[in-house]
């Protein structure tokens, strides 16, 4: 007796089945074109698409030649429909919409299907594993969706990535806020940079040069807090000289032997160690930098967030530096100045801003090597840079002149220490690796010099080139 075709067990499975490919790669190619387009005046809100993948992966791995095939393909039918029902009333008007609502009907015609029946889950089942952030994050977008909620709103339904905030704290000590302000501080002694529902971070700041306010960072205590069954409480500790690679009960991990939640990799013995805490979905880096310290976070933002009232005003990484505490003035870091028996710091709006010259203003470098010459030596392997001397030293690893390049500056006039510039590299580089949004990598001080012709002009020619492109268009 003849088997006709090869894979296919009855006569017409072949076009049946190629009919149904040819009208899923029609709605699929129209969905994501009004999706990126925008044309449909309902597609933000529309969810065809998310409807369509999912029932496209539902019957991807179906064999027509395989026993119970219909039984499947009528179950992934049913949860279609069910899918353009629930979106129906934002769908409205949408072509798309209304031509998968006519596929669907055409194909459960062909295969048999009764419109009542077991359908397939909308969203196949991925097992949540409660103790890492990211699984249970896409959980619950995925359960907004299904209860109609805006979690997948204007992506189609889509699991959106988490929003992270990024803090950062190096040098003398210069502070990136979650809100990306940049600030120079004095906070000397304990502060704390986060402190929240899940997690604390507290810095330990000590002077730096006798009769300067200036300070830096010797200590770091990390608490991760108790969540659930993923962890116990850890405390990580770290002083200047010793940088452990693992917590303070002398464990390097979190969590039970198969669910690792929290854990720390030393990268480089006693001067880089990392802590990964999966359940919370945050990463902190931690360097040993000469004889200070530097500290980068990236957290979530709802775990950010999650603290009292109480301790908002104490989390600098939340608001910055009480404004007594701060030695920046809006972004301008002052230059040391010698006083009497001591230095102190001395606002002067004297930073070269212009990114096409490497070098400041002749009269204004005159005036700070005049300066920085008498500046008394703290200590023997410290060197008295000039302006000139400190701008070439941070452009050896520093390219931009963005605040970290200026931070560096500052540092090596104010301390004499070269190892503040290595520390401001360094912070750039762990900024990079965890800062979420690359646009609002590179912060530039606020220039108070007059405008020249080139900062003038330059916002004329962006206008020129629009009003050029649409005139073209």
């Amino acid at each position: 007796m003849g088997m006709g075709k090869t894979g296919f067990c009855y006569p017409g499975a072949e076009r049946l089945i190629y009919a149904s490919s040819f009208l899923l790669l029609i709605l699929l190619t129209f969905s994501t074109v009004v999706h990126t387009e925008g044309s449909q005046p309902h597609t933000p809100q529309c969810r065809i698409q998310k409807c369509t993948t999912d029932f496209v992966s539902l019957t991807s791995h179906l064999n027509a030649a395989a026993d119970g095939f219909d039984t499947e393909f009528c179950k992934a039918l049913r949860a279609y429909s069910a899918c353009t029902q629930r979106t129906a009333k934002s769908c409205r008007g949408n072509l798309v919409f209304h031509s998968a609502v006519l596929g669907i009907s055409d194909l459960m015609g062909q295969h048999n299907c009764s419109k009542d029946g077991p359908t397939s889950p909308t969203h196949p089942e991925t097992p949540v594993e409660p103790c890492n952030y990211h699984s249970r994050h896409q959980q619950h977008q995925q359960a907004s969706w299904l209860g109609g909620g805006r979690g997948g709103a204007g992506g189609g339904g889509t699991v959106r990535p988490p929003n992270y905030l990024f803090c950062g704290l190096f040098g003398d000590p210069h502070l990136r806020t979650f809100k990306d302000h940049f600030q120079t501080c004095k906070v000397e002694g304990a502060w704390p940079l986060i402190d929240n529902n899940y997690l604390s971070v507290q810095v330990t700041n000590v002077p730096v040069v006798t009769g300067s306010s200036a300070t830096a960072t010797n200590k770091v205590t990390i608490i991760f807090k108790p969540y659930q069954e993923c962890t116990d409480q850890k405390v990580y500790q770290a002083v200047t000289d010793d940088l452990p690679a693992a917590f303070v009960d002398g464990t390097i991990s979190g969590g039970d032997g198969e669910t690792k939640s929290l854990w720390v990799i030393e990268k480089s013995s006693g001067h880089h160690v990392e802590i990964h805490a999966a359940y919370i979905g945050v990463t902190v880096i931690v360097r040993q930098v000469g004889r200070y310290l530097t500290l980068a976070a990236r957290v979530p933002e709802e775990m950010a967030m999650a603290y009292d009232d109480e301790t908002q005003d104490l989390q600098l990484c939340v608001n910055g530096c009480p404004s007594s505490e701060r030695i920046d003035r809006d972004g301008h870091l002052p230059l040391p100045l010698q006083e009497q028996a001591g230095m102190r710091h001395h606002h002067h709006h004297n930073h070269n801003h212009n990114h096409h010259h490497n070098h400041p203003h002749p009269q204004h470098q005159q005036q700070y090597q005049q300066q920085h010459q008498q500046l008394p030596r703290p200590h023997a392997q410290r060197v008295i840079y000039s302006l000139e001397a400190a701008m070439a030293k941070c452009r050896e690893q520093l390219e931009m002149k963005d605040i970290y390049f200026h931070s560096c500056v500052f540092d090596l006039l104010t301390t004499g220490d070269a190892n503040f510039t290595t520390a401001a590299y360094d912070a750039l580089r762990d900024m990079k690796a965890l800062h979420p949004k690359k646009e609002h990598w590179h912060i530039y001080p606020h220039s108070g010099a007059p405008r020249g012709p080139e900062t003038l002009l330059r916002p004329l020619s962006l206008l020129l080139c629009t009003l050029l492109t649409v005139l073209l268009w």
